[in-house]
C-alpha cells in the first residue's frame, strides 16, 4: 500500500507542476497565493485518470517558451516545503481511498466466495453452528502469532453461546505444517473433539509436524497407523487446496487471518477487537456502525 501512496503522491506533484506551469504561463501576477495552491493541490490528491479527465486548454506557444522545469521545479519546492502539511494529508486522504478501494474489491469476493467460505466439509465449526455471527480463522499449526490468538479464539466460543467458529488449515509455513493439516483434516471427521486436538498442539513444544499430530490425535484415542496411511489421500489433499483458492482470491498470504462479516483481517487481532466487530456485526450487520448502519 505505502509504494502505491508513494507513486501516487508523486503525480500529485507532478499534475501541481503541470497546474502551476500554466497558471504562470496565463496569469498576468507573478505567482500564485497560498489559498489558490491549496485548492489545486486538494484536486490532484483525488485526480482520476487522465483519460477521465476534460481537456485543459493550452497556452499559445510565444506564452510557454520562458517557462520550464528550471523555473517551475523550485517554486514547487519552495511551496511544499513551507507547507509540508500539504502533503501530509494528501498522504491520508490517498491512503483513505486505497483502503477503500480494497474493501470494496474484498466484499465483492467475499459474496463471491460465501458458499466455499462457510460450507466446505472440510470446515471445523466451534461454538454455536447456527451462531447468529461467524467468525472465520486461517491458521497454521506452526504460526507463532496464531498461538497467540488462540486462546481468546476459544475463549470467545466458551463466552459467547450464539458465535460459530470456523477454522481452516491453511499450511503455508513449511511441509510440517502441511503435513500436521493432513493429520487435522481428518481428526475433524472423526468423532472425537477437535478443539481438545487444536488446543493440545498449539501447546506442545518445538515444530509441530507429523509426529506432533500424530501423537495428539492418538492422546484422544484415534489410530495413528490408520491417520498416517490416509493423510495423503486425494480428498485431503483437495480440501486443502481449497482453502488456498479461497486465499488467492481473496489476496490473503498470511496467518492467521481472520474473516468476519464483509472483512478480511490479517494478523493476531486482539481479543477485545474480535469482540467489538462481533458486538457491530449483531448491532448493524456490519464490523464497523455507521449511523447509516445503525438506522438501516
Amino acid at each position: 500500500m505505502q509504494k502505491a501512496i508513494n507513486i501516487g503522491l508523486a503525480a500529485a506533484v507532478a499534475c501541481l507542476g503541470a497546474g502551476l506551469a500554466y497558471s504562470i504561463a496565463t496569469r498576468p501576477e507573478p505567482g500564485m497565493s497560498q489559498a489558490e495552491v491549496e485548492a489545486l493541490l486538494t484536486q490532484t490528491a483525488t485526480t482520476r485518470p487522465a483519460s477521465e479527465l476534460p481537456a485543459v486548454p493550452q497556452p499559445e506557444a510565444a506564452e510557454t517558451a520562458t517557462i520550464d522545469t528550471a523555473t517551475i521545479g523550485p517554486v514547487i519546492e519552495d511551496y511544499l516545503l513551507a507547507n509540508p502539511r500539504l502533503l501530509e494529508r494528501m498522504s491520508v486522504e490517498l491512503e483513505n481511498q486505497i483502503r477503500a478501494e480494497e474493501g470494496e474489491r474484498a466484499r465483492i469476493a467475499l459474496a463471491a466466495l460465501e458458499d466455499e467460505i462457510y460450507n466446505d466439509p472440510a470446515n471445523i465449526v466451534l461454538g454455536n453452528p447456527d451462531g447468529d455471527v461467524t467468525l472465520v480463522e486461517m491458521f497454521d499449526y506452526n504460526c507463532g502469532y496464531c498461538r497467540q490468538v488462540v486462546a481468546d479464539v476459544m475463549a470467545l466460543v466458551e463466552e459467547d453461546p450464539n458465535l460459530r467458529v470456523i477454522l481452516k488449515e491453511f499450511p503455508i509455513l513449511s511441509q510440517s505444517s502441511v503435513d500436521a493439516a493432513r493429520i487435522a483434516i481428518l481428526v475433524g471427521r472423526s468423532e472425537v473433539d477437535y478443539q481438545d486436538f487444536h488446543t493440545a498442539l498449539f501447546s506442545s513444544r518445538g515444530q509441530v509436524d507429523t509426529q506432533a499430530a500424530l501423537a495428539a490425535a492418538e492422546s484422544l484415542g484415534l489410530s495413528r497407523v490408520s491417520l498416517e496411511l490416509e493423510m495423503t489421500a486425494p480428498d485431503v489433499s483437495d480440501a486443502l487446496q481449497r482453502t488456498y483458492t479461497i486465499a488467492q482470491a481473496l489476496g490473503i498470504s498470511g496467518t492467521p487471518t481472520f474473516i468476519i462479516g464483509d472483512e478480511v483481517i490479517p494478523g493476531a487481532l486482539p481479543k477485545a477487537d474480535l469482540l467489538r466487530r462481533i458486538e457491530s456485526m449483531r448491532e448493524c450487520g456490519a464490523t464497523v456502525c455507521t449511523d447509516s448502519g445503525q438506522d438501516g
